[in-house]
């Protein structure tokens, strides 16, 4: 008899726990779907109060250019020149800057999050004010562009990277983080904090019935692909203020997130619009990501022993076969003189601060070596048929 089958007649698991992140109003109240047209701090103050998960925001950076930029050939070079992005002075760009991220800030649930983008020209000022409003920073993510706009003129070094702050409603403050999605996503090591994409080229790049750039700052989807399934769950509600093509509603469309676009630009409108309709969402399967430690169900080790998934007398050992301990009746384990739980034991084992007994310790099955964290999984497995 198999091991999954073996636990048919196994105690039942501990119920999933149940999200605390309850809606402060109905999603049906919520313009879902739609591009709000105007001002985004206008399109904002007319949404309720508590009602949005994450803000993702790519803000006019201010990159107070002055005059054409050429390349050395003498051509051209379709730099970001647009009246959007012209403020007459600092003052003007923070009360900019203040006015709309205090209306995301109105709209975030207590347990929402915000990201924002920008480079050196207002990524440092964006950074002061969303501290004064009260905002915690959790992580800022340098975005290492892999083939970035060269410097044309040699007076300085080529600007290949983008900054996103990430930050909660408050130091204390709940967010959701899918911690073990990331992990899987890169290669069962943790994610860092420098993401690395290139800029928008090719087929990703939309053009105008002219073939010029639809818009100048284009994010990839690959980068909102990556913040969109770290940072929220299948049906959070996604507003992005600064919606433009529709990178954000696209990559949530697709991901099972709602969205909220706020654009003044009816050309970006229009684009946006066509580009979503032929999104088509991931089935509700592929939709299903590594759930976090610390989300899921919790399962005792002596549970698996009253399961018969690990039986008294079994032997564990360390990976590298250095220390080796058997498992007791009620779930503690023996090693020479130490006894205790998987994680006591083998803390003091190691003489570490700490042990995650779950993947510090392993079991051979068949000839096959693994972490007792695979009996878990099992257990978990048979409970959910």
């Amino acid at each position: 008899m198999g091991e999954l089958t073996k636990l048919r007649a196994a105690p039942a698991a501990p119920k999933k726990a149940v999200s605390k992140r309850a809606p402060a109003v109905r999603k049906e109240d919520l313009p879902l779907g739609r591009i709000l047209a105007g001002d985004c701090v206008e399109e904002m103050r007319k949404l309720p109060d508590n009602c949005i998960d994450l803000v993702f925001a790519d803000p006019p950076y201010n990159l107070q250019l002055g005059g054409d930029l050429n390349r050395p050939d003498g051509s051209h070079v379709d730099a970001v020149t647009d009246h959007w992005d012209q403020f007459d002075s600092f003052a003007i760009y923070d009360k900019f800057t203040r006015d709309w991220l205090t209306e995301a800030r109105r709209i975030l649930k207590p347990d929402g999050a915000l990201w924002v983008i920008g480079s050196y020209h207002n990524i440092f000022r964006m950074g002061a004010i969303l501290q004064d409003l009260g905002f915690w920073i959790l992580n800022d993510i340098v975005w290492r562009k892999t083939n970035p706009m060269p410097n044309f003129r040699g007076t300085r070094f080529t600007n290949a990277h983008e900054t996103l702050i990430w930050a909660s409603m408050g130091e204390k403050a709940k967010y959701q983080f899918n911690y073990r999605a990331m992990k899987t996503l890169n290669d069962e090591l943790q994610m860092r904090s420098d993401w690395t994409f290139p800029i928008c080229s090719g087929g990703e790049r939309l053009k105008d019935d002219k073939g010029h750039k639809a818009h100048p700052t284009q994010k990839p989807e690959a980068l909102l692909y990556r913040l969109l399934l770290a940072t929220t769950e299948a049906g959070d509600v996604v507003l992005d203020p600064f919606f433009g093509t529709g990178t954000t509603g696209a990559v949530a469309k697709r991901l099972g997130r709602e969205w909220i676009g706020c654009e003044r630009e009816s050309t970006y409108r229009e684009v946006a619009k066509k580009r979503i309709e032929k999104e088509l969402p991931l089935d509700e399967s592929a939709l299903q990501t590594m759930q976090n430690k610390r989300s899921a169900p919790r399962v005792a080790f002596g549970t698996l022993v009253e399961a018969g998934l690990l039986k008294p007398g079994t032997q564990l050992f360390d990976k590298k076969r250095r220390w080796f301990a058997n498992v007791r009746a009620d779930g503690s384990i023996e090693s020479g003189k130490l006894t205790g739980s998987i994680h006591s034991v083998g803390k003091d084992l190691q003489e570490a601060p700490s042990c995650n007994g779950w993947t510090f310790w392993h079991y051979e099955v068949d000839g096959d070596v693994k972490p007792i964290d695979a009996a878990r999984q099992l257990y978990l497995l048979a409970a959910e048929d």
